[in-house]
């Protein structure tokens, strides 16, 4: 069953007024199955986050709504719900840290580096740089919410790598290599991170099946840091 229409069930059942306040209602809901509360928490978490991370600069462009649909595939049906939690968020007066610290204590294992939190960072990077750059305000809301989220500063570089990756980008700071490194070792990295970041394993961890496009975005940078690299050191 589609996690919006399971979203829209939920939204339908609560009156609330302000979606900080929706985390004990999905704890309790959801309460005998722990599978399905953290995907809906996911899918309102990022639904939340996404709101505030779009008005991070000041206002809600349309390429910042398109790259929400983006990461969202939304059926019609369930268009309503998902943009009632959108706009509530975009107008709750609590501010993103009050989101991202309910959402980690609700999505996350209760350790740093929590896969399925940067998953929702990832997400919400995507967002930031739909206006063709990342704002410089969005910039340090993003680096917050990984300090909330507990993913320390290797891991964050990693994410912003990916996200600002070009021709004139480090490759190296994407996969989390040295330069230095053997070019033997360098592809097992790739492979291993590869692995990891297998759109089965996003859905494995929690991520709804309807956010795999955090991962077909994410491998395309990798694999264009390591075919960088691999021209640079094995067909230079």
């Amino acid at each position: 069953m589609s996690i919006w229409f399971r979203l829209g069930d939920f939204v339908s059942r609560v009156s609330s007024t302000a979606v900080t306040s929706l985390v004990e209602s999905i704890r309790s809901i959801f309460a005998t199955n722990p599978e399905l509360r953290q995907r809906v928490a996911f899918s309102v978490a990022m639904i939340a986050l996404s709101a505030k991370m779009a008005k991070a600069d000041g206002v809600v462009t349309q390429r910042e709504v398109a790259a929400f649909q983006e990461i969202f595939e939304i059926p019609d049906e369930e268009a309503r719900n998902v943009s009632r939690l959108y706009n509530l968020a975009k107008q709750d007066i609590a501010g993103f840290d009050a989101y991202a610290r309910q959402m980690a204590a609700l999505c996350g294992s209760g350790k740093p580096n929590c896969a399925l939190l940067e998953d929702i960072l990832d997400g919400l990077f995507h967002i930031a740089k739909a206006d063709g750059y990342i704002h410089e305000r969005e910039l340090t809301l993003l680096a917050e919410v990984a300090s909330i989220f507990e993913i320390d500063g290797l891991h964050f570089e990693r994410i912003l790598a990916r996200h600002t990756f070009g021709a004139e980008s480090d490759p190296y700071r994407v996969l989390g290599v040295p330069s230095d490194m053997p070019f033997s070792e360098i592809r097992r990295a790739y492979r291993r991170i590869v692995a990891e970041n297998h759109p089965d394993k996003l859905i494995g961890r929690g991520v709804p099946e309807e956010f795999v496009a955090i991962a077909t975005t994410r491998l395309a940078a990798i694999n264009a840091a390591f075919e960088m690299i691999e021209r640079r050191q094995v067909h230079a």
